[in-house]
């Protein structure tokens, strides 16, 4: 058996485990790194650490122990109760104006675990909040993101049209970023039509939730005043009010979303170095902060997308790409390729993935029998619509930040979500831009 087929058998065993024990397939993960990368192919523990995804783990701990002080000084209430004003009550407008909110971002340059990180926090918040599905929220979210994210500003689109110069083949960015727009538009249309029809989005906010925000004042007048120990009557809840924590706290959210898409400073980083300055002006908001973190979230990406690391080390993900390339039916091959794009960005760097595939279907495009504007595309948006997967950057964002749910639940949700689209997304593209030999 050759090192590479062991590699993803023993990541298959991984998920089993995980699974059916309900052990961290985080640290099953970096067992299996260690075990696999030092027996299978002699890999050093400094080879091992390469795979080691340092920015994405600044990236959650930095964005969710920002928001987790935001959270404690009352600012995402705050931000709640305003969002609701805004849409005059209407919550199932919610998700739909995350989904624009976060294609828009992506569309104009910010990358898209940023734009993710930016706004998933705030979303499932409001999700918690007024009893909208957070599996919901999350995948318009995160569809939202993909959605803009071959724009010709975008990082995305920017980074395909150029590999598509280097390599001399016909581009097309309308269609790539059209290809993307519609694709996404459409899954997150479905997905918010099945869930609202099983119950995942409130029409309007509920009672409670319209009462806190001052929205009817009628059932407001109809509650009891709660009664103090003495027995006097106490007043109902006051709506939050902008404090000086609060501003302080929506400044630095300002300053995060101005940072990461005005100067492309890192959003992890970023993130931390508001957290720490907000932390030092007022540590009594900030003392629960730190444990707030999603820590086994944090765990269970960092030691999967290490494998990850170890497999493409070992040449795993290459000896897969080249047997596809190597199928002499143009058509079949284009479909493969299309699958491993999306099944290995489920778990790792997307646009990564995309400069590594375009190249292997350079052979069999170079031959005019597949149209390479619509493998090209294709091939993006293969990579790119699975995000929601918990593996990837976006999709462990969502999980990470999600409020008042059952994490081990979530994460299955999201894992089942993510495996559909790995199944069905692939065929349909290829169906759609591949087939018809666009380019």
């Amino acid at each position: 058996m050759s090192a590479e087929l062991l590699s993803i058998l023993v990541l298959a065993v991984v998920f089993v485990i995980a699974t059916t024990r309900s052990v961290n397939m985080g640290a099953l993960a970096f067992a299996a790194a260690f075990a696999v990368g030092g027996l299978a192919a002699d890999l050093d523990a400094d080879a091992v650490f390469a795979g080691f995804p340092g920015d994405l783990f600044v990236v959650l701990a930095g964005v969710t122990y920002l928001f987790a002080i935001a959270r404690a000084n009352g600012t995402t209430e705050w931000l709640v109760h305003a969002s609701v004003r805004l849409v005059g009550g209407r919550v199932a407008l919610i998700p739909w104006m995350m989904f624009a909110v976060t294609a828009a971002l992506t569309a104009i340059g910010a990358v898209s675990p940023g734009a993710v990180a930016i706004v998933a926090p705030l979303a499932l918040g409001f999700a918690a909040q007024y009893g909208i599905s957070p599996l919901l929220m999350g995948i318009m979210v995160v569809h939202g993101a993909q959605a803009g994210g071959f724009s010709p500003t975008s990082v995305y689109g920017s980074t395909v049209n150029s590999v598509v110069a280097r390599e001399h083949l016909p581009g097309n960015e309308g269609v790539l970023f059209l290809a993307s727009l519609v694709v996404n538009t459409v899954v997150a249309g479905i997905v918010y039509t099945v869930l609202m029809r099983r119950g995942g989005v409130p029409v309007r906010a509920p009672e409670r939730a319209a009462v806190a925000v001052g929205g009817d004042s009628t059932a407001a007048s109809n509650e009891s005043p709660e009664q103090a120990a003495d027995g006097t009557a106490t007043s109902p809840p006051e709506e939050p009010r902008l404090d000086g924590p609060r501003i302080a706290t929506l400044t630095g959210l300002v300053a995060l979303v101005v940072g990461a898409l005005a100067f492309d400073l890192d959003v992890g980083l970023t993130a931390i170095t508001i957290a720490v300055v907000l932390s030092v002006v007022w540590p009594a908001t900030s003392t629960t902060a730190v444990a707030e973190i999603s820590w086994s979230t944090v765990f269970l990406i960092c030691g999967v997308l290490t494998y990850v690391g170890v497999l493409d080390e070992m040449g795993t993900i290459k000896w897969a790409g080249d047997a596809v390339s190597g199928i002499g039916v143009p058509l079949l091959a284009a479909l493969l390729l299309c699958y491993i794009g999306a099944i290995v960005s489920a778990f790792a760097s997307s646009v990564g993935i995309m400069g590594a595939l375009i190249p292997l279907a350079v052979p069999f495009l170079a031959a005019g029998e597949v149209g390479a504007v619509g493998m090209v595309a294709a091939l993006a948006v293969s990579a790119t619509v699975v995000d929601v997967s918990p593996f990837s950057t976006n999709g462990a964002l969502v999980l990470a930040n999600a409020e008042d749910v059952d994490r081990d639940r979530f994460f299955r949700q999201l894992m089942l979500y993510g495996a559909g689209v790995v199944v069905v997304a692939p065929a349909v593209v290829w169906l759609a831009f591949v087939v018809p030999g666009l380019g």
